[in-house]
């Protein structure tokens, strides 16, 4: 006699589907909807793949496996915490990598790039590569792999960060060739110069993190939020990026749904906006001659910090993601 369904996977799923649905549930942490969640969430816990939800639809459920998926579905519900914390687990592509509230969640279409080797702009070998604002270290690992005799530093201004990237890269077992540094951008990276910076920095609008959903407030408020326009931190990358670059050097750089407030802010600038599977809007490239001299850095500097930014609302939902 098969198990009554309140006791199989299938229904448990569509019961954390409904429970989903009516709570008006937030997503874009990993996943764009209530199935895809509840399909996450389950899958995990049970420790079966991830791909494969309709062939243990009729799996029958011990009363222990019940319980710890309806607590997990009850916290998703009452405190609104991202699957991907509740499960200490995010995905970027097929990589996988420990998260919790110390780091933001990885999302971010840089990932989709390196993953074909930022082609055809990457036109020279990469020796030596620079992840800033690292967060869990994703993008940092995923430049490891795709380029595997390059030295990567990744840095970030956040000790606590710093140790969630630590037990990433063991995992991956990258510690031989990738350099954690806690630094305030460039600030601490001394003279070194990059083949290739990539960065995912904070860019949501102060006018933006007041309205962010339950969900994204889980998320470090530094990791988030890039000043008045979202473009704080990203002003500093483009004003002292070249120093850091290697002669034939790219800086590629997310910036959310600033790409009109960054045009503006910086109309004489080749910026090169790149395809990703949201379109040509979120992340731009520039070789190292097309950015600005380093001479009067500190003055931009300042102005920037005074205007304290430029960026855009909400990282988009999507299945890669921020880092």
């Amino acid at each position: 006699m098969p198990p009554p369904t309140a006791l199989t996977v299938g229904g448990i799923f569509r019961d954390a589907v409904r429970r989903f649905e009516r709570a008006g549930l937030h997503y874009g942490h990993g996943t764009h909807s209530a199935r895809d969640d509840a399909a996450w969430l389950i899958l995990h816990t049970l420790r079966l793949p991830l791909n494969d939800l309709r062939s243990h639809l009729r799996r029958a459920l011990t009363p222990l496996e019940k319980r710890r998926i309806a607590r997990l579905v009850e916290r998703r519900v009452r405190e609104r915490i991202p699957v991907a914390y509740l499960l200490h687990e995010a995905w970027l592509g097929e990589y996988s990598f420990y998260v919790d509230p110390r780091v933001i969640i990885p999302r971010s279409f840089i990932a989709e790039l390196a993953r074909e080797g930022f082609a055809p702009w990457l036109r020279r070998p990469v020796r030596r590569a620079l992840d800033l604002c690292t967060g869990s270290g994703c993008l940092a690992i995923l430049l490891a792999e795709r380029f595997p005799t390059a030295r990567v530093d990744a840095s970030d201004v956040s000790a606590a960060a710093l140790s969630v990237a630590r037990r990433n890269v063991a995992r991956y077992r990258l510690g031989s060739r990738i350099r954690l540094v806690r630094s305030d951008l460039f600030a601490r990276l001394g003279g070194r110069r990059y083949d290739l910076i990539v960065s995912n920095p904070p860019y949501v609008r102060a006018s933006s993190m007041s309205t962010l959903p339950r969900e994204y407030r889980h998320e470090p408020r530094a990791a988030l939020g890039g000043g008045a326009d979202g473009l704080e931190l990203v002003r500093r990358i483009l004003v002292e990026a070249r120093a850091h670059l290697a002669p034939g050097g790219l800086l590629v750089c997310e910036i959310g749904h600033n790409k009109r407030a960054l045009e503006r802010a910086f109309p004489s600038l080749p910026f090169v906006w790149l395809d990703t599977s949201a379109g040509t809007e979120h992340v731009f490239l520039l070789e190292r001659d097309g950015l600005p001299l380093t001479t009067g850095a500190s003055s931009s500097a300042r102005r920037a910090k005074s205007g304290r930014g430029a960026q855009g609302a909400l990282p988009r939902a999507r299945r890669t993601s921020r880092a």
